[in-house]
């Protein structure tokens, strides 16, 4: 399909979600809701962890940055959504668009970096406890976070640079809410199969790797739990990782069917529905996952609300 008119200086056109539902301002609506909820979570999180001592721990701190990328991540599509739904406009610039694609591949990336060394940070609490603070002292964690950033952007370089040059020949729209890359692959007129595989070896890397890391993790944790005699320890451990696995589980599933399967395969509908739940849906629940199940998390709340005075003497 090369040749044509080809543009690569206009601006797109976002049709925008679901644009065939009929009473699309109800879901609208929802996500503005949940999106400041995830907004609230993610800030009420991030305050604790640096306000109480007790949680100034290298899984906390990991637990930070992962709080950081899903508010930058729901930040990079709700926005502008709304402000397209809401202003009757459609366009985006090729800029905005380029950016909308660079962060979400960096923060998505980043997320998957984060979550694997996450689970490493547990196969370390669990299996080898005396030497944790050792293994997992502060130089480890910022390099860890370090890491995990540096990562996602490389990545997130290579498909902004080939998604914003590739050529549009005839309709500019794109079925989607926000600039993502398989979509705006669609409505391109060059052959984009070689790049399909390219994509497929990338999620190899950042996606099926990580977890099968997370699942190797998580075999010897198990095993290690098996092993214990104390009821409460074992009881303890299984809580920490099954938040961890409970998140895991939410991204990483839909992204294998996004990035793990054919373009071809996938309906516009389905593409915007694995992206909600990824983008919008997963940063909302990830700080309710982590914060309802852990004592932790709930004491610093309590001792902000004022049922107990602030200490910084217990750590």
């Amino acid at each position: 399909m090369e040749g044509g008119n080809e543009t690569i200086t206009t601006d797109f056109l976002l049709l925008g979600l679901f644009p065939n539902v009929k009473y699309i301002s109800i879901i609208i609506y929802t996500i503005i809701l949940i999106y400041l909820v995830a907004v609230a979570g993610n800030f009420i999180l991030l305050l604790l962890i640096w306000m109480d001592l007790r949680l100034h721990t290298p899984m906390y701190f990991l637990l930070s940055q992962l709080s950081l990328v899903d508010l930058a991540l729901i930040s990079s599509t709700v926005p502008k959504m709304a402000i397209n739904f809401f202003s009757g406009r459609k366009s985006i610039t090729r800029l905005a668009c380029g950016t909308q694609i660079f962060f979400f591949f960096t923060l998505g990336g980043a997320e998957c970096i984060l979550l694997t060394l996450m689970a490493y940070d547990r196969y370390v609490a669990v299996c080898n406890p005396l030497r944790y603070a050792v293994i997992m002292n502060q130089k480890v964690c910022l390099q860890m976070a370090i890491a995990s950033w540096i990562g996602g952007m490389l990545a997130s370089t290579a498909h902004t640079f080939y998604t914003m040059n590739l050529p549009i020949c005839g309709s500019r729209e794109i079925h989607h809410f926000f600039c993502e890359m398989p979509a705006i692959m669609k409505i391109s007129c060059k052959d984009t199969s070689t790049y399909e595989l390219v994509i497929f070896v990338m999620g190899i890397a950042f996606i099926i790797i990580p977890f099968v890391l997370i699942m190797t993790s998580y075999t010897l944790i198990f095993l290690t739990v098996l092993a214990m005699k104390s009821p409460q320890a074992r009881n303890k451990a299984f809580a920490t990782c099954s938040s961890h696995i409970t998140v895991v589980s939410f991204y990483l599933g839909p992204c294998v069917y996004m990035y793990m399967t054919p373009g071809s395969s996938h309906t516009p509908e389905q593409e915007q529905a694995v992206s909600v739940f990824c983008t919008i849906l997963t940063p909302m629940l990830n700080p309710l996952i982590y914060s309802l199940r852990n004592k932790d998390v709930v004491g610093a709340l309590q001792k902000v609300l004022g049922k107990y005075p602030v200490s910084k003497q217990n750590t």
